[in-house]
């Protein structure tokens, strides 16, 4: 790095949401909580619930902004290393001390469910009967482990896990920002790759914008730069179940294992477009949503491919898949469960 130069911040942290109006696909977290502020009830204790990269520690922070808490008295711990007895005596300690320059001392504490039983056994007296300017926000991915005396005394709110077409505007959108191109099929395959994470989905485009030279992003980049297996492959799958071409299918999976892709992965993209195969061949009224989710040229290659299924492509066919995907990895042979997919699948 060159004197005088910054280092480059990481993009989750670069685009992390610094307003209520910034937090993406959590409006019914954001809606009760501005209403609250506004018409000046705030809690004493909140548990933020939900899966990893949510946004959960995000809206803690922006909570405790809105309601005027200052730098200065705000306390974050991370229950994950801090989990033990003494970690909360010392909160148990500090909260009586009064704000430095705000009517509310905020504590957020993250990974909550981590603390021990101890821990929680001091933590609870507190949590009863906080001082009036103390404000608990905690942060959860496992609330079911978080004791149901605590939840009771807590307003609770589940942050809910973003879906598809919200990653893949969300990737499009960090790219523009960013000053790259992302092909549509690219966004698509980081937004399944990001497994409803924001914070995933930004490790992931961070990978490949710091790869790309020419800051036009194709999907075959992304399958390079992730090791995803290629779109290809999953054609083949799909041809090989309607043309009831066992060979062919086999030969993809071999392929893709020996490019060392992960089969979970490989998986859950042959279910993707299986289940718009079908829904098409179905004509469920769904033709409007697949082709809003999809590239253009998968959908035709599926529009096509829906002509020639017949009817053993069924609801059987996706249910054997749904196993596979399930099954993935849980042998020495990881391929296994894909190879047993497409047997039972297409029988000769």
């Amino acid at each position: 790095m060159k004197k005088g130069e910054k280092p480059a911040q990481v993009l989750y942290r670069k685009y992390r949401p610094q307003a209520f109006k910034e937090v993406i696909g959590q409006e019914h977290v954001v809606k009760v909580l501005e209403g609250a502020i506004k018409l000046g009830n705030v809690s004493h204790a909140y548990i933020f619930s939900g899966s990893r990269g949510t946004g959960k520690t995000s809206v803690a922070r922006i909570l405790a902004r809105e309601i005027g808490t200052s730098a200065n008295d705000l306390v974050e711990m991370d229950a994950a290393s801090n989990r033990g007895i003494d970690d909360v005596r010392e909160i148990r300690d500090s909260v009586n001390t009064l704000p430095f320059e705000s009517k509310y001392k905020v504590y957020i504490i993250d990974e909550v469910h981590m603390l021990t039983r101890d821990a929680w056994n001091a933590f609870l007296k507190t949590l009863e009967e906080p001082p009036a300017h103390v404000v608990f926000i905690m942060a959860t991915t496992e609330i079911e482990k978080v004791p149901e005396t605590v939840v009771s005394r807590c307003q609770t709110f589940t942050f809910r896990r973003p879906n598809q077409a919200t990653l893949k505007d969300f990737a499009l959108k960090i790219a523009r920002q960013e000053g790259a191109t992302l092909e549509p099929a690219a966004a698509e395959l980081v937004a399944l790759l990001g497994d409803g994470s924001f914070r995933d989905a930004h490790g992931i485009l961070e990978k490949v914008l710091s790869s790309t030279k020419d800051k036009k992003i194709t999907r075959a980049e992304v399958e390079v730069v992730t090791g995803a297996p290629k779109a290809e492959l999953v054609r083949d799958i799909l041809e090989a179940i309607v043309e009831k071409n066992l060979e062919k299918g086999m030969k993809a999976v071999g392929e893709a294992s020996r490019a060392n892709n992960e089969m979970k992965l490989f998986a859950k993209l042959i279910l993707e477009r299986l289940r718009f195969l079908f829904l098409i061949r179905l004509k469920a009224g769904m033709d409007s949503y697949i082709e809003n989710q999809i590239a253009e040229d998968d959908y035709k290659f599926l529009k096509d491919l829906a002509v020639k299924a017949g009817p053993d492509l069924t609801a059987e066919t996706l249910l054997k898949f749904v196993v596979a995907y399930e099954d993935s990895g849980r042998t020495s042979i990881p391929e296994l469960a894909l190879e047993l997919a497409l047997a039972g699948t297409i029988k000769n």
